[in-house]
């Protein structure tokens, strides 16, 4: 099983290989990725044979609590600067977030090039992290039973409020991205904003859950139309044969063109306005994604949302989404019906 030190041991490797004698990740997720403390200001955390954090004096407690790395006090650039050139660092991998305001503190001193180390570590989940991967899943999909969405006479707010509420009283830590309740027209817009409007017909509501860091993600739309079922069948026949597809030792950019081309095929290629599926984990978007440029063979371990849609704009949109685990094929995680209309 992948530990924090075979991460660490992996990346390591990967630096020989490239020639450099550390990594400085600053992004909130990785740091908590690599040492099991997540920043609440910031951190430097630098990868190398002996790793180290230098934390917010206010993270100081927190980091000592959680951290599996050694953890200084952060004083100043200058200090750490100095401190990582007295150790012979000369070159040094970023991870390609780091903001550019941080970059040029460090750039006079160091020769620095940007690497997705940890990106191709977090690609692969461990048991552990797909099983909180599950029980975020759980607590959404349960939260989500749990409404009465016709019938409480909610605006999209307040229905939106009501799902995190929920999320939360059943063990939830957050919502794991701004929740989705959209109706009527407002559905084909792929990321609306829920509005102080009564719930019209479809609806459409994209949620997911955070339990201990890691983050669920579904979406379901529930139409009421004899035109609205006909998009609806036809996105639901793109999503279940996507996860059909989706296997260890084929591409993720094939997996989108089964869900692409079966949506095409019907006439509503242009429609489609967004690739078919992303990772999740400690971050709602990680990589590989089902897109059409992802050329990522797909590996046991991987965790990816299958979610295709058809928007028709003024009209009405629908969205049908699943995170699934590889394991010799496509799993679902949870286990909402996909019509719950």
């Amino acid at each position: 099983m992948l530990t924090m030190e075979s991460h660490v041991d992996n990346i390591l490797n990967d630096l020989r290989k490239d020639d450099f004698q550390a990594y400085m990740l600053t992004q909130f997720t990785n740091v908590e990725y690599i040492s099991g403390y997540r920043p609440t200001s910031f951190a430097f955390l630098i990868i190398k044979e002996d790793p180290i954090i230098y934390a917010s004096k206010m993270d100081m407690e927190l980091a000592g609590n959680d951290s599996s790395v050694e953890v200084r006090e952060y004083e100043s650039f200058d200090v750490m600067i100095g401190e990582l050139k007295s150790e012979g660092i000369r070159n040094m991998a970023i991870e390609p977030t780091l903001p550019f305001s941080t970059y040029v503190k460090f750039r006079d001193d160091f020769k620095i090039d940007s690497r997705t180390y940890v990106d191709k570590q977090r690609m692969i989940k461990t048991p552990d992290e797909i099983a909180r991967i599950s029980k975020a899943t759980e607590i959404a999909q349960k939260s989500f039973l749990q409404l009465d969405i016709l019938n409480n006479g909610g605006s999209e707010k307040e229905v939106a409020f009501d799902l995190v509420r929920l999320m939360i009283e059943n063990g939830a830590d957050k919502e794991s991205f701004d929740t989705i309740v959209t109706s009527g027209s407002n559905s084909s817009l792929p990321h609306a904003i829920p509005q102080a409007k009564s719930l019209d017909q479809p609806i459409l509501i994209d949620w997911g859950a955070v339990f201990e860091g890691y983050c669920s993600d579904n979406t379901r739309t529930m139409v009421y139309t004899e035109g609205q079922q006909e998009i609806w069948d036809i996105v639901a026949e793109a999503h279940d044969k996507a996860i059909k597809a989706a296997k260890p030792g084929i591409k993720c950019c094939e997996v989108d063109k089964v869900a692409r081309d079966i949506i095409s095929d019907y006439g509503y290629g242009d429609k489609f306005i967004h690739s078919t599926g992303h990772s999740l984990g400690l971050d709602i978007h990680e990589t590989p994604g089902f897109s059409t440029r992802d050329e990522t063979v797909i590996e046991k371990g991987m965790v990816i949302t299958v979610e295709p849609g058809i928007y028709l704009e003024g009209e009405f949109g629908v969205r049908l989404e699943d995170t699934i685990e590889i394991n010799r094929k496509g799993k679902v995680i949870g286990d909402l019906p996909l019509d719950i209309s």
